[in-house]
């Protein structure tokens, strides 16, 4: 274990469980593999690669990266799309014993810069649409993923490299404007408990999963690696296009897809959504922002199999499950705390709230991140301890159990706006356009948006004088924030809403402009 893991395991320390034997995904891959090698593994277009190939093809990146002194402590760096090369190099890297960095596409240059530097990836590789953007990002070496194999070689196939529960086996990044972006760091505890949570959902060897979201998110992970550990298959899209993820569901006959909800949307408004035969599918899961009931009931008369609504963060800590079907009385809640998951609700000043009550939720759970990389500060700041000594994971949401143990998600305590399943910071936001000459003031908010769920409206006040229009700093703004970050408008105003002590009045703002809350 180097220095920045010491640090990291010594923040924050996730529950021990007697008599836990974990089991890794690298020895879980491999007997997957043994298990059926005839089996499609990852379908991706054209490709079809059956377990004995898929496997051949990761033990080779594995022996390749060992061959070149990669091993346990070293981060691995990729910049792609979707792709069965970038699960081939992900699962490869893993079975090196190195940590996964899956750098965000969407995310813009200078975070994307902040983020390589702060992990100390020396290896990045890319896709042919990403290569502009890496070799702006001082690697030292840089490769493309349609290269993979080449560079991989005919290395020998060797057995997965030995881990220990306290190594990083990915990090996913944030992708602010501002500082250096977090890096949410996991072990391999984290990840080896999560693969044996998910089954619980049918994510198991008879699974034939859709991977529609991108593989830097943790909405991804979470569901595809349980496929894979177990043995299942994974149908690959590079990019999300409802008519495309129908047309695919009905041939490769989908079992099971984690999707957000703005997915959901663009799928039940599809105009030929009906045509399409979707009676293999098991189940569904939703996360990343929350379900309104009457989706989930679209969903549910239109959609064979059951729905799952999922929250929890990619730090880890808090995870309750809605099952929609059998909870059709519950559909305003996000569910109830997974198994070995303690949800609990403090007020403002860390004191632990009754049912009923709402506040802050935090939570603990097998599955909590080690900390943020190289960042103690920021770990301390989103932990909460209770009487007991026991750290627990601040959710920054707002929310409150109901008499039968439902858990109510309120409101935001950060002024986080969630589009197409992606967390937006319009504290990010608002310092790009703080930097416009023209700008006094600004606030921006969440507003509805059919096509992403939420969007980014920017609120804006001009310097005296000033004759700039919205649609320029609109403009000006998005050219230097990521794809996922980009203000949907920006209006103008003569001035912002303040409460006594000067605190902009965003609750106020949202009322004016539509949006919840």
């Amino acid at each position: 274990m180097n220095t920045h893991q010491k640090a990291l395991r010594n923040r924050l320390q996730a529950p021990k469980l007697d008599g836990e034997v974990p089991v890794y995904f690298g020895v879980a891959l491999a007997a997957s593999a043994a298990a059926d090698p005839d089996k499609i593994a990852v379908i991706d277009g054209d490709t079809r690669l059956d377990w004995a190939e898929f496997y051949i093809r990761v033990s080779r990146v594995a022996a390749q990266l060992a061959a070149r002194g990669y091993g346990r402590g070293d981060m691995i760096a990729a910049l792609s799309e979707n792709s069965a090369d970038y699960l081939t190099l992900y699962c490869g890297v893993l079975l090196s014993g190195a940590c996964m960095v899956p750098l965000p596409q969407s995310a813009a240059l200078p975070a994307l810069q902040k983020m390589r530097a702060d992990c100390g990836a020396t290896l990045l590789f890319t896709s042919a649409a990403q290569r502009e953007v890496a070799d702006q990002l001082a690697a030292d070496v840089v490769i493309d993923l349609a290269d993979l194999m080449t560079w991989a070689g005919d290395a020998p196939i060797n057995a997965p490299a030995d881990v220990a529960a306290d190594d990083l086996f990915d990090m996913i990044y944030s992708s602010g404007t501002t500082g250096t972006p977090k890096g949410i760091a996991h072990d391999h505890r984290f990840r080896a408990r999560q693969l044996n949570r998910m089954p619980l959902f049918g994510l198991n060897d008879t699974a034939v999963a859709m991977m529609s979201t991108p593989l830097y998110s943790n909405t991804t992970l979470v569901a595809v690696l349980p496929v894979l550990a177990a043995g299942g298959t994974v149908v690959s899209m590079p990019k999300f296009d409802a008519g495309q993820f129908l047309e695919l569901s009905q041939t490769h006959k989908v079992s099971h897809a984690m999707l957000v909800p703005v997915q959901y949307m663009r799928l039940m408004g599809h105009p030929d959504f009906d045509r399409y035969d979707l009676r293999a599918y098991r189940a569904k899961m939703s996360t990343s922002a929350p379900l309104p009931g009457p989706l989930i009931e679209r969903i549910l008369n239109r959609w064979p199999g059951e729905l799952y609504e999922i929250y929890g963060m990619t730090e880890g800590g808090v995870s309750t499950v809605l099952n929609c079907r059998a909870h059709p009385d519950k559909l305003d809640t996000v569910g109830t705390p997974a198994e070995g998951c303690d949800v609990r609700i403090i007020d403002e000043a860390g004191n632990e709230l009754p049912p009923t009550q709402y506040g802050e939720i935090v939570g603990r759970s097998g599955s909590m991140m080690p900390g943020y990389y190289n960042a103690p500060d920021k770990t301390d700041e989103v932990l909460w301890r209770d009487a007991n000594g026991f750290d627990y994971i601040r959710t920054g949401d707002m929310g409150r159990f109901d008499e039968d143990g439902f858990l109510h998600l309120l409101d935001r305590r950060k002024d986080m706006i969630i589009s197409g399943g992606f967390n937006i910071y319009a504290t990010d936001l608002e310092h790009v356009l703080r930097a416009h000459p023209a700008v006094a003031d600004v606030a921006v908010i969440a507003v509805p948006s059919e096509a992403w769920g939420e969007t980014p409206l920017g609120l804006v006040v001009l310097k005296s004088g000033a004759t700039d229009n919205a649609e320029d700093i609109c403009a000006w703004a998005n050219e230097q924030l990521g794809k996922t970050q980009r203000l949907s408008a920006v209006v103008l105003r003569d001035d912002l809403p303040r409460s006594e002590i000067g605190k902009v009045l965003k609750r106020e703002l949202r009322a004016e402009y539509g949006s919840k809350g």
